[in-house]
């Protein structure tokens, strides 16, 4: 019976609304790269089927790899995760922080109606949500040990809806910690000023606004269906093509398009990159698919070597410092001895 259990626990994502990869979003998905292909790019059915189930994609090294890490991270999650500080946690103590400070009276506006509370508990979480993931994505890129971690997500050299789990274990608890740092401080500053009436709009038990975004095609930025937006829709949205040029080895593209649902965050902060003709991109990290590109040891191990080597190296600069300045400190000593 254990067997079952974990085979449901492993391949739960698939039948929960909450996660991308819901079954119910995957086929929507689908269903708008043949109306794409079809309508926009002038394909038959035939030829739309065949581009969208290209077995060169999903038969590829890369893409077997998705497969392998999918089931060994979402294995190691299920250990790792009670191990793991809580949204209620953070937000418990936020929340007793809150009172202790007093900068607002508690439950101050808990009078006002409750479609506003939740309205506006929605847009928040969402919001704050997006706006993390951004920033956490874009360090993942400018911090050396932070990058060691996210580059096997890049090292994909093809997109399919499993390359979202295409991460090492320890960015894996990065992004948990993110997002129950966010959840958290919503919960907690919410139940803190608007009361018991604090909830989400949901549909199918996610988010309202997450649910529109998966509906809308979120499986296609890890995918080869390059769907492009109007110009000014990609100020506002990434559009798949945006993602996908992300994962492009050209270095024009490189450090761009860093946002999960909302490109306001590139736009503000100068990092946006409009679509372009995603049939000409290269994918990966230096181009090259080789046989150990792929392979389980880079994924994982190599990831881990570096940051221990990156680790140490900033030991020795920090040990080096502190030999100065003890050096600094005894030299100061004796020249007050000797006064």
């Amino acid at each position: 019976m254990w067997v079952v259990d974990l085979f449901y626990d492993v391949f739960e994502h698939f039948s929960d609304p909450k996660k991308r990869v819901f079954i119910g979003y995957v086929f929507i998905s689908i269903g708008i790269a043949f109306l794409w292909l079809i309508f926009l790019k002038k394909l038959s059915v035939r030829q739309a089927f065949w581009k969208v189930f290209d077995k060169k994609v999903f038969f590829s090294r890369s893409s077997k790899s998705d497969y392998s890490v999918f089931l060994i991270n979402r294995i190691f999650t299920l250990f790792i995760s009670p191990l793991l500080i809580t949204q209620m946690a953070i937000a418990t103590v936020i929340f007793h922080f809150l009172h202790k400070i007093e900068l607002f009276d508690i439950s101050i506006f808990s009078n006002l109606s409750k479609i506003w509370i939740v309205l506006f508990f929605t847009i928040f979480i969402f919001i704050l949500d997006d706006v993390t993931k951004y920033f956490v994505h874009r360090w993942m890129h400018k911090w050396p040990i932070l990058w060691s971690l996210h580059k096997v997500h890049h090292s994909a050299t093809k997109l399919t809806p499993l390359t979202i789990y295409r991460t090492h274990p320890l960015e894996g608890i990065v992004f948990s910690l993110r997002g129950a740092f966010t959840q958290g401080v919503s919960i907690s500053i919410f139940v803190y000023l608007f009361g018991n009436s604090v909830d989400l709009m949901t549909v199918l038990g996610a988010n309202i606004f997450v649910f529109t975004f998966n509906v809308a095609g979120s499986n296609l930025r890890h995918s080869h269906i390059g769907i492009r937006y109007w110009s000014w829709l990609e100020y506002v949205f990434i559009s798949p093509a945006q993602h996908q040029l992300h994962h492009s080895i050209d270095e024009a593209h490189h450090d761009k398009n860093f946002g999960a649902s909302l490109a306001i965050w590139d736009w503000l902060f100068g990092s946006l990159h409009h679509s372009t003709d995603v049939e000409s991109l290269t994918l990966g990290l230096d181009g090259a698919e080789h046989d150990g590109s792929h392979s389980l040891r880079t994924l994982y191990i190599t990831p881990l070597k570096e940051v221990i080597f990156h680790l140490l190296n900033k030991f020795k600069i920090a040990k080096k410092y502190i030999f100065k300045f003890g050096i600094y400190i005894q030299n100061k000593f004796f020249s007050l001895v000797k006064q």
